[in-house]
């Protein structure tokens, strides 16, 4: 079976032949490749504490009222 990627080596084939002949001329001309270290890797971030903290437990929002309650708090405010 033929690949379908072959035109596309070949249509690269010659970009390629044009950098090898440019880089053998940057050699012959007295140009030196140099081969660096790679760049540092970024860190991972630290986990989440598993900590909770008890002050913040007792900040959470208290339950809303409930139907009934909302009811009776209309009648007793009609009442006044």
């Amino acid at each position: 079976m033929i690949s379908n990627h072959l035109s596309l080596v070949e249509q690269q084939r010659q970009n390629t032949e044009s950098i090898s002949a440019r880089t053998a001329q940057y050699l012959a001309s007295g140009g030196q490749i140099a081969q660096l270290q790679s760049p540092p890797r970024n860190t991972l971030l630290p986990s989440r504490s598993q900590k909770i903290d008890p002050e913040t437990v007792l900040k959470r929002k208290p339950k809303a009222l409930s139907w009934a309650d909302r009811k009776a708090l209309r009648l007793m405010a009609d009442s006044l």
